[in-house]
């Protein structure tokens, strides 16, 4: 019976966490709806998603290998001078998943950023909240080179929802259309649990390094200052769980969505990135936050500064965050209302 499944690539790109992590409910999706996903990516986002999905194939693909800045205001400039390098990768990316396709069939392909992991022959599916790229004087340039790509698609999923209010602003819903572009709503591994709050605040770490140990070692200074109960995840991916009580601290190097969707759920409130797929997961257990933007993602200041505009979420630069900032949450509403059922049968439908 098991041959007769649909085989679809999922492949999310290794950049922080969150391209993993919101693929989890469209592989769940998948499964539930009788296909059969395979994994492909490279690094930490492929170890999380083994760690997930031990029993489905995964096929490891060529890794970008981008440096991050240490400081902000270098990182576009650092990004920028990358581009051929990017452009390599994804020429490898390209290769790779033709020898892929090749060796297995598969009946699509779903890519999460990832601009390579396409083909003509196979209907594919592009995953992007950012149909505006956003960086400065520079974003009409980054927006068309990636519309470029995300035409090479069959469809764009757009994790959000095409009215407002939306939770992705002007980074999903351009001035002008782009043609493949399906808005099939918020994706979250998570789900709102009636459980009683254990923690005060849940520091919840990700994204790429050095920036994701600078804050990590900022916050731990901070929280010396903090009497209440704390749960830290730091947001590394290693072999083993590590779990150490530190003070009035519990500390753990990675959790598995489970896990997470727990310690979500018993905590108060959240210190974290204004990433767009922890922006999800918010939005889907309605919590409150408090958000530090990675230095120099201009994306993550547009996202942090559209919430606290809207009196969602207040937020600060990393460089200048206190411990007592915390207490702006209580004037925030954090989120509410934002969830939208996908309907995963007609998504399917490509296939």
């Amino acid at each position: 019976m098991n041959n007769q499944k649909k085989k679809i690539l999922v492949a999310p790109l290794n950049w922080g966490l969150g391209h993993a992590t919101r693929c989890i409910p469209i592989i769940n999706g998948l499964i539930d709806n009788g296909f059969e996903p395979v994994i492909a990516s490279d690094g930490d986002a492929l170890e999380l998603l083994k760690k997930e999905f031990p029993k489905l194939i995964s096929l490891e693909l060529p890794s970008y290998d981008i440096q991050y800045a240490e400081k902000g205001r270098n990182f576009k400039w650092k990004m920028f001078a990358q581009i051929p390098k990017i452009i390599s990768a994804v020429q490898k990316e390209q290769k790779e998943t033709t020898k892929i396709l090749n060796t297995y069939h598969f009946d699509g392909i779903i890519s999460d950023n990832r601009l390579g992991v396409y083909s003509k022959e196979t209907p594919s599916v592009f995953i992007t909240h950012q149909l505006n790229v956003l960086t400065g004087s520079t974003s009409w340039l980054t927006t068309k080179l990636h519309k470029r790509y995300i035409q090479k698609f069959n469809e764009c999923w757009v994790p959000d929802v095409e009215s407002s209010p939306n939770l992705s602003g002007k980074l999903g819903h351009p001035v002008e259309a782009i043609k493949n572009a399906k808005y099939i709503g918020p994706l979250s591994r998570l789900s709102k649990k009636a459980k009683p709050i254990v923690y005060d605040l849940m520091v919840l770490l990700s994204g790429p390094e050095p920036q994701r140990t600078i804050l990590e070692e900022k916050i731990i200074l901070e929280l010396e200052y903090y009497p209440k109960k704390v749960i830290f995840i730091k947001g590394v991916v290693q072999n083993k769980q590590v779990k150490e009580q530190i003070d009035n601290v519990t500390y753990y190097n990675y959790m598995n969505s489970d896990e997470l969707e727990d310690a979500f759920n018993e905590s108060n409130f959240i210190l974290c990135r204004s990433g767009y797929t922890t922006i999800m997961d918010l939005a889907k257990l309605n919590k409150k936050a408090f958000f530090i933007p990675t230095p120099g993602q201009y994306e993550q200041k547009y996202l942090a500064n559209k919430f606290k505009y809207e009196g969602i979420i207040p937020f600060c630069e990393q460089e200048i965050f206190k411990i007592e900032m915390l207490n702006e949450v209580e004037s925030y509403s954090g989120f509410l209302n934002y969830t939208e059922e996908i309907s995963w049968k007609e998504l399917f439908d490509l296939f």
